[in-house]
Order: structure tokens, then sequence, then C-alpha cells
């Protein structure tokens, strides 16, 4: 749904003179937050919330040295380059169809998903679903370079994983990811206990992510690829291998099964946790931009990001299934209600739930509800 209001472009002319984090490492929430508002009929309430969340954003870090086509590998992963970065990406989307730069960058990229705590790949997916679906405004464009600028500032992968038994489906696999043993620290420590992850979608999908950062150095952007971007998917990619819309239907199940999950789990860390389900919700909306060939590769990164958060987050054990996982959900009513609590993580996992659509992921939407701290 496009926003007709203009709401959404003064909001993000608004966020884009912060940076995209705050106190250190904090994530600045606001454009994926006040997308999710807009899609869902909440436009009205966008500046009213910006005005809450807004004091506690801090100003774009000073540039320093131009990120180029011949340097970008040494500044990958610097969170200092946040601002070259973002310039970077604002001189390319403007002068390359924003479909071509994504389309280049997302291999470099995707190997790195669980950096920023999965945040710079999920404000992608919000940024994405606005230019598929409405106007390709120039605040719109700019977003996605923020986003991007984010992502590659953050970059970082998670540890060598060993491969463990199979499992079945998504749902399965989650229950399957070992937890890791010290809960006493952060996320980046926390990742760095990971040590392996169940073997989920399984055989069929091609060898590891092997389209990463390492792969081709002296290749510029936008040359690995042999497709033109936004290829329509093809239907298959060799020998044994699972096609793209098998790969989207895989990661539909792992973001229906990461967003139920929640109803049960989210006592262990209602906040966090959100990001198993949103996570891969993000690369999910941001599959129709790509050529097909990215698409499995793009389900195993989500899949790394989802079991990863779970691993650092998740409860050892379930609470039981809410009773309101069985009655007649309202979408508008819900999604109302999220607005109005006001919390940002709140609102963009309700607004994962509302994709999911079935009972127990609006379930999961309300436990989210009750245990986040409201704003409002």
């Amino acid at each position: 749904m496009d926003d007709t209001t203009g709401t959404l472009d003064e909001a993000l002319e608004r966020i884009h003179l912060s940076g995209p984090e705050r106190d250190g490492w904090l994530s600045n929430h606001a454009p994926m937050a006040v997308e999710a508002l807009v899609r869902h009929g909440q436009a009205s309430a966008v500046h009213r919330w910006l005005d809450r969340y807004g004091p506690k954003l801090e100003e774009m870090p000073e540039a320093g040295s131009p990120v180029t086509a011949r340097n970008w590998q040494e500044a990958l992963g610097d969170p200092r380059r946040v601002a070259d970065w973002t310039a970077y990406f604002e001189r390319e989307t403007a002068e390359t169809p924003w479909r071509d730069v994504l389309a280049a960058w997302w291999p470099r990229l995707l190997p790195g998903i669980a950096a920023g705590a999965t945040h710079p790949a999920i404000r992608v997916g919000h940024s994405v679903r606005t230019l598929l679906t409405g106007e390709e405004s120039a605040p719109r464009v700019r977003e996605l370079a923020h986003a991007l600028g984010y992502w590659a500032a953050r970059h970082q992968l998670l540890p060598a994983l060993t491969q463990l038994g199979p499992a079945p489906s998504a749902a399965a696999a989650l229950d399957l990811v070992p937890l890791v043993p010290d809960r006493s620290g952060g996320i980046r420590g926390r990742f760095a206990q990971l040590t392996g992850f169940p073997d989920w979608p399984g055989p069929g999908w091609g060898p590891g992510q092997d389209t990463g950062p390492g792969r081709g150095p002296d290749a510029g952007p936008g040359r690995e690829q042999g497709a033109g971007p936004g290829r329509g998917p093809d239907t298959g990619s060799g020998p044994g291998l699972a096609g793209p819309e098998a790969a989207r239907a895989a990661l539909r199940e792992l973001v229906r099964a990461s967003t139920h999950r929640y109803a049960t789990h989210a006592h262990g860390e209602p906040i966090m946790l959100v990001h198993a389900a949103t996570a891969p919700n993000a690369v999910l909306r941001t599959l129709p931009a790509l050529p097909g060939e990215l698409w499995a590769p793009s389900l195993r990164a989500a899949w790394a990001a989802s079991a990863a958060v779970t691993a650092a987050y998740a409860p050892r054990d379930a609470a039981p299934v809410p009773a309101s996982a069985s009655g007649a959900p309202d979408a508008g009513e819900l999604f109302a209600r999220a607005a109005a609590h006001g919390d940002d993580h709140t609102i963009k996992f309700t607004d994962t739930a509302l994709d999911v659509g079935d009972a127990l992921a609006f379930s999961a939407a309300r436990r989210a509800i009750e245990l986040n701290p409201p704003v409002f």
C-alpha cells in the first residue's frame, strides 16, 4: 500500500538528519517503525511517535575519507566509517537504479546479516518493501542508501559453525538450536559462543554462503551477477538444487515458525527475540527485488540469523500456548493496539505477525504487547 499522505517521506527526511545508532551501539529503529505505522493505516500517529522517539537519536557522525569501488573492502565492517558508507550508497543510488545497487551489494553484505543485532538487514527489508509497493521518491531511495550504509559499516560474520543433524521443519530446527551457555553479556558476546546449528532446510540447497565479501576481490560493485537485477525467479539453480520458489516457500515457513515460537518463548527476552522473526521476514520482503539465483543464499543467511538470535536469547522451557491463539483475530485492531503501545520492537513484530496472518501469529503479537514496556 502506497502512502498518499506524504507522511512517510516527511518522516524519513526527519530521520535522515540522525545516524543509525545511539548510545554507542543501539540501533535507530525510527525508519522501520514509521514505515510499519504508515503501511498499516497509522500515518496520523507517525509524527507524534517521532516526537517521542526523536530525542533519543544522535546526529550522523562526521564523514572521513570516501568509500570507493577500489577501497570498499578495507572499510567493510568498520562502524567508524558509517557516514562514509552512507555517502557512498547515496552516490550509488543517485547514479544507478536502486535495484542494480541492491543486487550488486546484497551478496556482499548477506554473510554479515547478524551484524548490529540484525537491524541493518531489517532496515533494508522495510526500505525495499516501500520501494516495491509505492513511489520511488527521493527520501525512500535515500532510506535504502542509509540502510545499506549501516549494514556495510556494521558488517560482521558469525563464528565458524558446525552443521548438526537434520531437522524436518523450520519449527523443529528452531527447537533443536543449541542455546549459548553464558547469558551474562550482550549480543556480541553471546554470538561469539555459537558453535553449530541444525541442518535445515537440508540437502538440495547447494553449498553454504559463498557470496560474501571475500569473493572476487577485484570485482567492482555490480560485476558479480550474471543476470540483471530484478530478473524473475528461475525454475532451478542447477542439477539437483532447489529453485528460487522453493527457497521462498522455505523462508515463509521459517518466518511463520519463528513468529509462532515467540508466543511460547518470548518470556525469555521479549525485546531481542522479536528479531528471530523480523530478520528472516526482512529477507523475505527483499526477495522480489533480487535475481533468482540469490534467493537460496538468502534463505541460508536468514536461517543463520534466526538461529543465532534463538541460541542467544531463547529460554530453555516453553510457556503454554496462549488461549487467545484460537480466537478470531482482527488485523486492524491488533496493529492499532501495537501503535498505541508505541514500543518500536512491538510495532515491528506486530507488522511481521500480520504478514503471517494466522491466529497463533496474532497471539504472539499480543504477547509482545503484554511483555514489552509501553512507550505511551
